[in-house]
Order: C-alpha cells, then sequence, then structure tokens
C-alpha cells in the first residue's frame, strides 16, 4: 500500500500513464498528451482547497501514520483528487481502459486512509473534486458529430467514400485495386 501511495505522489504515475498512452496510441496520442499534466494540475487546484479548509490531517494515539505529507493539511485528499480526475479525463480518451483506470484510482484511493493519512471524507471530497475535473478537463473529446460530417462530405467530394458507387455505395475493389483514397480519377471516363 505504501509503494502505491508513493507513486501517486504529485500525480507522476499518471502523467506516466498519459505519455504511455501518448507512445502506444498514435491516433489519440495529442488527446494523451493533453491528458497527462491532469494530476498534477490536480493536485495544485487540491492544495488551494487545502489551504481554505485549513483541516488538520488525523492523529490517532499509539497509531501514526505510515507514510510522510508535504503538509500537515488533510482535506481533501490530493492522492484521491489527481487520480479520480486522471482516471476520468483519460477514460475520455480511450474508453476501452475505464476498468483498469478506474481501479487504479480506487486502489489509490484506498490507500490514504489506510496509511493515517486522511479522514475517508478527505478521500470522499478529493475523488468528487477530482471527478469535475476530470470532466471538464479540455480538448479530450475526439471528432465530433459536426467534424466527422465535415469529412464524410470531403471524402464524398474527392469520391473516395459513401455515395461514388451506381447504387449509392461505395464500388467493389478489384484484386490488386488500390483503395479508394489512393485512386485517381481516369481522365478518359469522362
Amino acid at each position: 500500500m505504501k509503494a502505491l501511495g508513493t507513486a501517486g505522489e504529485w500525480g507522476a504515475v499518471w502523467v506516466v500513464i498519459g505519455l504511455a498512452g501518448a507512445a502506444a496510441d498514435p491516433g489519440r496520442r495529442a488527446r494523451w498528451l493533453r491528458a497527462a499534466p491532469i494530476a498534477p494540475a490536480g493536485v495544485g487546484l487540491n492544495f488551494l482547497v487545502k489551504v481554505a479548509a485549513k483541516r488538520e490531517r488525523p492523529r490517532l494515539r499509539r497509531l501514526p501514520p505510515l507514510a510522510t505529507a508535504p503538509t500537515a493539511l488533510s482535506f481533501p485528499s490530493a492522492h484521491a483528487t489527481a487520480s479520480v480526475a486522471a482516471a476520468v479525463a483519460m477514460g475520455r480518451v480511450q474508453p476501452r481502459a475505464r476498468l483498469p483506470l478506474y481501479a487504479l484510482a480506487v486502489a489509490m484511493c484506498l490507500t490514504r486512509p489506510y496509511l493515517g493519512m486522511h479522514y475517508p471524507s478527505d478521500v470522499l471530497a478529493g475523488a468528487a473534486l477530482g471527478a469535475a475535473l476530470g470532466a471538464a478537463w479540455p480538448g479530450l473529446r475526439g471528432p465530433g458529430t459536426e467534424d466527422r460530417l465535415i469529412d464524410l462530405v470531403a471524402d464524398v467530394a474527392r469520391g473516395s467514400a459513401v455515395g461514388s458507387g451506381p447504387n449509392g455505395d461505395r464500388p467493389a475493389r478489384a484484386a490488386g485495386d488500390p483503395p479508394a483514397t489512393q485512386r485517381r480519377p481516369d481522365p478518359q471516363a469522362q
């Protein structure tokens, strides 16, 4: 548990996941890179709330905390904020990765009370703040409906999309023919 908590310091593990996603998923590279800094940004936003709330960390007699922290302030949990924000944002980039991302965020959240660093309410507040941040983080959506329609119209205008065949469908490709996007119009066919 302590190792997991250490990996979450300053959102470092989430930056690594974002950079790995960018390297492994070229089609979504820009969106992964936009999501990578959300965890450190969540830590910064969390600190502003901590300073305003001024809640001290839990102190249990004869049970010292199992980890250290940069401040004595507890509410909300920065680990929870950063982890949930990153999981939500990166889940928006690659929806199929949501389950493992959310599982890691939950595990990260559970370490905080276990290590004696936070009250459960600190974790819940941090998770709520993180969920809002992850949902609002800009630039993570793929092409919207309007962009896809514009691309479709452009493809049709080039003669390489649906509607270019005799029945309104894509013409069948003969063996050895290049894909429709690589064909050049025959000047004598006009």
